[in-house]
């Protein structure tokens, strides 16, 4: 053992000093590795996070935003086709009332007094009055059509006065005189006040109810005097064979041609198609309909994109989902509705970028937040590694000139801590921080991190339990939500043991834990039997709530002895007057008369029923829908009826069964409905619905159930 420079070579010092610095070096060699490994993958961690998160919220935004732009688009358009549709439907009816008046008139027009007319009269300047036009050459105090017309004159007038939609309607009579009906008798004259010749056996209104033979609607045409476009209804009148007449009214449509070009102001577009599949409304530069006069306008369901000819044609027969439609190389959204009365559609669409603009400005917006930290983080690493080799020298300066001292203090601290932590297990997780540990360097730290640690292990533990324990018990109601609402639907069967002369049978299988389908039957009187089909929309505990109000007030009204179409009103108007969520239910109520088979029924905006006649198969009874219940205040509902025969089977169901899904996203459907039902189809309610479910399981497979599966049957026997 030699001593120079104080140091001690070949003794012990020189032993730990050795040991010390060969351990500091392995140890600096190794935390440098795994300071380089740990970095690498930090670095590949936080790319491919990004990624993932940005591919992620890319997904999930145009997902949000299809099902915004598809709930929204969809519903308005239907809506406003309904509204144009129910405005059609009145006019029809309103012309089709001036046609019976006036071939009751001129089938007696022998017997019948001439009633007085005269020409427009300024003074009556926005009153509405009856007034004689006529065509140039033609002597109209001549005519023996005139005075018989004018009896009609009251009627017209209280017609224009009491409807919302007419602003004139009109008798033109085969001798080329005119009977018509409005506010602005002033715009018959010239400007030299002389009464402007009318031709009326040349107007549109007039050729189309004569070469139609039958209630007619023109074209969009412009009116030869306010100026205003609209559509002419007009009926041909005969006598004995021959045409003597031809009434009509002008309905108007500026209202529906300011909406339309409004709306092109919140980003999407509304068109207007008429039956010949020519655009009769469009907002100017929509980038695909373009309005034209009647004989330049394009048939669009001849286009050369074959994909748009296709929906156009689709459009005027049925109502479409929200459709992805190519047109100039650019990608549209589009729905539709067809207006029944005149067959014609409304379309909405809307460029597929504009609903992707918010996604993008928020990727864009998530881009640069994310380069921004990126470039902090690659920042940070380059200090901290620098700092790391600054520490490393240190170090090993440090190690060589205090290695003895150095030596104790870190390993009995490390040993002990060791010790320590290979004792934890069980329920004595605890690391404690105490003064041995209390080194003023890294293992204080190691061991301040550890306890640290330790404390969040317990606190996520304590949580944990919490969750667990607050999961069950929301478990346990919401089963007893499913048993509660399945105690409120009629579910012992038989359900009328003493009644021989039918048998009912109904089931409701939910989506979720509990549903918003619900069937309802019950006695009114010894005779009648109310039958109740309802769906609620949205699903859940929110629909299932939704879904007990509901059938508490139909029961509720119908036990009253209320009509069906009542009961639906009535019903209405409750739900109306505190439904600031805006839900709504679509409901068909039908009572049957057990002793005749009568149905008398109304349907508010649900499926429509099935039936078998007593030898027959199913078939589908396409009623009139009206409006949802809770959808508007003020509905009114139609009833309608038909004779269930003895031993015949009618069967309800909720849409979850015609639009279960299978593994492809293929719908059920009708047809499949069908067969299940008749493939065995004199067999007893309860057989018949067990054969739909079976079909339905085997068609949806492994696919989740989307919707509640709701179905009733009752057969007379």
């Amino acid at each position: 053992m030699v001593k120079k420079f104080g140091l001690k070579f070949g003794g012990l010092q020189q032993k730990i000093l050795n040991l010390v610095l060969v351990f500091l070096i392995a140890l600096i060699a190794i935390f440098a590795g795994i300071w380089f490994y740990q970095a690498t993958t930090l670095n590949a961690v936080v790319g491919d996070v990004n990624s993932e998160q940005q591919d992620a919220i890319e997904k999930v935004s145009h997902n949000t935003m299809h099902q915004i732009i598809d709930n929204s688009m969809t519903k308005t358009n239907a809506l406003q086709a309904y509204i144009a549709d129910d405005m059609f439907s009145d006019v029809k009816t309103d012309v089709a009332t001036l046609q019976s008046l006036a071939a009751g008139l001129f089938e007696h027009m022998d017997s019948i007094e001439p009633y007085p007319f005269s020409l427009p009269d300024p003074a009556k300047e926005g009153e509405f009055s009856a007034q004689v036009l006529f065509e140039d050459g033609v002597d109209y105090t001549e005519s023996k059509y005139l005075g018989v017309a004018a009896h009609m004159s009251d009627t017209m007038i209280a017609m224009c006065k009491q409807s919302e939609y007419l602003d004139n309607c009109f008798i033109g009579l085969a001798d080329g005189t005119h009977l018509c009906v409005d506010n602005q008798p002033s715009n018959k004259y010239d400007e030299n006040g002389v009464l402007s010749p009318f031709s009326v056996r040349e107007r549109p209104w007039y050729i189309g109810a004569v070469n139609a033979g039958k209630l007619w609607f023109s074209a969009v045409e412009t009116d030869t005097y306010t100026g205003k476009i609209g559509v002419e209804c007009s009926a041909p009148v005969y006598k004995d064979g021959k045409l003597v007449a031809v009434v009509g009214v002008d309905l108007f449509l500026n209202s529906m041609s300011d909406y339309v070009n409004s709306a092109s102001s919140q980003g999407g577009y509304i068109s207007v198609i008429n039956n010949e599949g020519k655009v009769i409304f469009a907002p100017e530069d929509n980038g695909i309909f373009t309005v034209e006069l009647s004989d330049n306008a394009r048939d669009m369901r001849a286009d050369e994109n074959k994909a748009l000819a296709d929906f156009i044609n689709k459009a005027l027969t049925e109502q479409t989902g929200l459709v992805s439609v190519n047109v100039n190389g650019k990608e549209y959204y589009m729905t539709s509705s067809p207006i029944n009365t005149v067959g014609w559609a409304v379309i909405s669409f809307i460029e597929k970028d504009i609903t992707e603009q918010p996604a993008q400005i928020m990727m864009s917006e998530y881009d640069r937040i994310n380069d921004d930290a990126t470039q902090k983080f690659s920042e940070s690493m380059k200090k901290l590694n620098q700092a790391m080799l600054v520490i490393i020298a240190v170090l090993l300066v440090l190690g060589i000139t205090a290695a003895l001292f150095v030596a104790g203090r870190i390993v009995k601290p490390i040993e002990y801590m060791t010790k320590r932590i290979d004792e934890l297990s069980g329920t004595d997780i605890a690391f404690e921080m105490n003064d041995f540990y209390r080194t003023g360097d890294e293992i204080e730290v190691l061991a301040q991190a550890f306890a640290t640690l330790s404390k969040r292990t317990i606190h996520y533990i304590e949580q944990i339990t919490r969750i667990t324990a607050e999961k069950e018990r929301i478990g346990a109601e919401l089963e007893l939500a499913t048993r509660i609402q399945a105690d409120m639907l009629p579910n012992i069967f038989p359900a009328f043991p003493e009644r021989e002369e039918f048998d009912i049978y109904a089931t409701m299988t939910p989506a979720k834990e509990v549903g918003g389908d619900f069937y309802d039957f019950f006695l009114i009187d010894d005779n009648h039997l109310g039958l109740v089909m309802a769906d609620v929309s949205g699903k859940g505990v929110p629909a299932a709530l939704f879904m007990m109000m509901s059938k508490i007030l139909v029961n509720n009204f119908a036990m009253m002895g209320e009509s069906p179409a009542k009961v639906l009103e009535q019903t209405n108007t409750q739900i109306c007057k505190n439904n600031d969520e805006e839900m709504f239910v679509t409901v068909w109520f039908g009572v049957l008369d057990i002793e005749t088979g009568k149905v008398t029924a109304a349907n508010a905006g649900h499926e429509y029923p099935m039936i078998k006649k007593a030898n027959g198969e199913f078939e589908i009874l396409k009623d009139k829908h009206g409006f949802v219940v809770g959808g508007m205040e003020g509905m009114r509902y139609k009833e309608y009826e038909f004779t269930l025969e003895k031993g015949g089977t009618l069967f309800l169901y909720t849409d979850g069964v015609a639009e279960a899904n299978n593994a492809k996203n293929e719908f059920f459907g009708k047809d499949r409905m069908l067969a299940a039902l008749n493939a065995e189809p004199q067999a007893d309610p309860k057989t018949l619905l067990e054969n739909m479910k079976k079909s339905v399981d085997e068609f949806v497979g492994n696919a989740p159930q989307f919707d509640d599966l709701t179905m009733l049957g009752v057969k007379l026997l």
